[in-house]
């Protein structure tokens, strides 16, 4: 029999403590509401021991399945705030922007690449809202290459 993970949705009422209080370990760590894992841990109330025994196998429901990575290819005008417009449509549609990727302009042109995560799977009214990104000023070219 394969040792293939299963991946399986309970309600954190059920699961013992050591769970949710690794989660808010690694919340506190991500935030950087402790300066290091030993504050963390002690500040939670579970072993460093504990911590790593679960670290790789507990993770908060809205993080793994409700927000979806959309990865963007877009081809700019070499103009002041054109950049920066994009971002603030991105932000308007409450989208978190993970990298931008942006190429040395030529001919007046630039491409950049960005990777975002919405909240909640991409449906076809938000990447309509993306591809709209077109009217913008400056804004030559958009292409949605993946959304998980």
């Amino acid at each position: 029999m394969e040792n293939k993970p299963q991946l399986i949705v309970a309600d954190s009422r059920i699961l013992p403590d050591v769970f949710l209080k690794v989660l808010e370990v690694k919340k506190l760590i991500a935030q950087k509401g402790e300066k290091s894992l030993v504050s963390a841990c002690r500040r939670v109330g579970i072993s460093r021991s504990a911590f790593y025994k679960y670290k790789d196998f507990v993770f908060p429901y809205e993080e793994l399945f409700t927000r979806r990575i959309v990865n963007m290819h877009l081809v700019l005008n070499d103009s002041p705030g054109v950049l920066s417009s994009v971002l603030v449509f991105l932000h308007d549609l409450n989208a978190n922007i993970l990298t931008v990727n942006q190429s040395i302009p030529v001919d007046g042109a630039a491409t950049v690449n960005i990777s975002l995560r919405m909240t909640g799977a991409p449906d076809a009214e938000q990447i309509s809202a993306l591809n709209s990104i077109t009217e913008l000023n400056g804004v030559l070219e958009v292409k949605i290459l993946s959304a998980e």
